[in-house]
C-alpha cells in the first residue's frame, strides 16, 4: 500500500488512509495527505489538488524557505498554516559522503521532536479537526518533517510500528526526481550527499527507538513533551479511522525468562525445528528442520547462555546470547553480546513475545556490562530484516559465513545500542 497520489510536478503526495491499525480499525482514506513543496501546484496538478476536497493546508517549512519557493495558492476552500517545526537548519546536499544516513537524520528528527514541541502540537491538533474537512501537511521535499508527523500520527492512531516504517520509505519511489529537482535548482552546486532524498528504514526506526526510549512510547512524547492527553488521541482516532474495534485489545500476561538446562534440550530442539517449518511453509528459506539437535544446544548451554521464555508454566520461546561470534562478527572487543536462534512457539505464544525476548536479551546485556546486542539473518530475507529494523536494529554491514548446511552464505549484521 502507498497511497500515491501521481502529479506532475509533485512527487511525494501521498494518502495515508487505508492503512490497519492493531486492533483492526482503517485509516479513513481521503482525509489526511502527506506531501512535498505545495509551492510547485499549477496547471493541471492544481486542478487534481482541489478535486481531493482539502480544507486544511499545514506548511512545515521556514519562513524563508516559503519566501524562496512559494507556497500554495491561496483558494476560498483553504485555509493555510505555517508551522516550522524545525528549529536548527542544516545543508543535507552538502554533508560528506561518509554520513551514514542511519543515525544522522535519526538524530537530526531528534532535535526536532524536542525543539519544535509548540508547532508540532498545534500540527497535530489541526490534523485532529479532519472530520471538518481533509488535511495536507508538506514540507520541501515530503520526507523529513513530514516523515516525522505521518509517524508521529500513524503511531497514535495505532499502526504497527513496521507499517509506520514502511510509509516513511515510500519517499523512495520520489527519490530521483527530488535529487533532480535540486540539480536543476542549483546549477551552479554539487550534490556531495548520497544520501540526499533517500529514506532509508533505519532513519525512521533509530528515531522511534529513541522517542521511546525517552519517553516510553510515542503516547508518552505526546503526553509529556507536547502536552496533548488521552482525550486528545481518542479525538484524532475518532477523526481519522473508520469503524469501532473488530478486536479488543487485550494485554499478554507477562512473560518469566530463565536459563535452559539438560533437561530443556528436547524442547528446544522442538522449538526450532517447529519455527524452521513454519518458515518454509511461508516461502522463508532460513533453518532447515532436523539440522540442530540436541548436542548443539547442549554446546550452548556450556560455551555461553540459552534463555527460554515462559507464560505461566509454558514454555513459548526460547534465544541464545553469545558473548563473541568471531564467524559473523569477526575479533571484536568484549562490548556486546550476540543474540542467535530467536524462536517462538506460535501456537501458544502470545502477541509480541519476540519483541519481548530481544528485550530480555538487551537487558541482560546491559546487566553484563556490555553497550550493544548485535545478531545476524540472511541477507534475502527481508521479511526479517523488517521485523529487526522495527526493534530498532540498525544494519551495519554484511559477511560470507563458511560452512552452512548448504554451504557458505552472506548475512547482514544489525546492531542495536543500548
Amino acid at each position: 500500500m502507498n497511497g500515491h497520489i501521481p502529479f506532475r510536478r509533485l512527487h511525494n503526495f501521498r494518502d495515508l488512509g487505508g492503512r490497519t491499525t492493531a486492533d483492526g480499525r482503517t485509516v479513513r482514506p481521503g482525509r489526511l495527505f502527506r506531501a512535498d513543496s505545495l509551492g510547485k501546484l499549477e496547471g493541471d496538478d492544481w486542478d487534481l489538488f482541489l478535486s481531493l476536497g482539502i480544507r486544511t493546508v499545514i506548511d512545515l517549512r521556514y519562513p524563508w524557505e516559503i519566501e524562496g519557493k512559494g507556497r500554495v495558492p491561496e483558494h476560498p476552500s483553504l485555509a493555510y498554516r505555517n508551522l516550522s517545526i524545525e528549529h536548527r537548519p542544516y545543508d543535507q546536499a552538502a554533508l560528506a559522503p561518509s554520513v551514514d544516513p542511519g543515525p544522522y537524520l535519526a538524530a537530526r528528527y531528534a532535535e526536532v521532536a524536542a525543539d519544535g514541541v509548540a508547532e508540532i502540537r498545534e500540527t497535530l491538533e489541526l490534523i485532529a479537526t479532519a472530520d471538518e474537512g481533509p488535511v495536507v501537511f508538506h514540507c520541501a521535499s515530503g520526507k523529513d518533517r513530514t516523515g516525522l508527523v505521518a509517524a508521529l500520527v500513524l503511531s497514535l492512531l495505532g499502526v504497527p510500528e513496521d507499517a509506520v516504517v514502511e510509509d516513511f520509505t515510500l519517499t523512495e519511489r520520489a527519490t530521483a526526481a527530488l535529487r533532480a529537482d535540486w540539480r536543476a535548482a542549483n546549477p551552479d552546486r554539487s550534490l556531495t550527499w548520497p544520501g540526499y532524498g533517500h529514506a532509508p528504514a533505519e532513519v525512521m526506526t533509530g528515531f522511534l527507538a529513541g522517542l521511546k526510549s525517552r519517553h516510553g512510547s510515542v503516547e508518552g512524547y505526546v503526553r509529556d513533551a507536547l502536552g496533548l492527553d488521552t482525550v486528545f488521541v481518542e479525538r484524532l482516532r475518532a477523526a481519522l479511522l473508520d469503524g469501532p474495534p473488530t478486536t479488543v485489545p487485550v494485554a499478554p500476561a507477562p512473560l518469566a525468562f530463565r536459563r535452559a538446562a539438560e533437561a530443556d534440550l528436547s524442547t528446544l530442539v522442538r522449538l526450532r525445528d517447529e519455527a524452521a517449518r513454519w518458515q518454509l511453509t511461508r516461502g522463508i528459506d532460513q533453518w532447515k528442520p532436523g539440522h540442530m539437535t540436541e548436542s548443539h544446544f547442549r554446546a550452548r548451554l556450556t560455551e555461553g547462555e540459552v534463555w527460554l521464555a515462559l507464560h505461566g508454566e509454558q514454555v513459548v520461546g526460547a534465544w541464545e546470547l553469545w558473548w563473541s561470534d568471531p564467524a559473523a562478527w569477526g575479533p571484536q572487543p568484549p562490548t556486546a553480546a550476540y543474540v542467535h536462534r530467536l524462536m517462538t512457539d506460535r501456537s501458544t505464544a502470545p502477541p509480541g513475545t519476540g519483541r519481548h525476548m530481544l528485550a530480555e536479551a538487551e537487558r541482560r546485556t546491559a546487566a553484563a556490562g556490555r553497550t550493544a546486542t548485535r545478531l545476524d539473518c540472511l541477507t534475502d530475507n527481508p521479511r526479517l530484516h523488517t521485523y529487526y529494523r522495527a526493534a530498532g536494529y540498525t544494519p551495519v554491514g554484511r559477511q560470507t559465513v563458511a560452512g552452512g548446511w548448504d554451504g557458505p552464505y552472506t548475512v547482514t549484521l544489525f546492531e542495536k545500542r543500548l
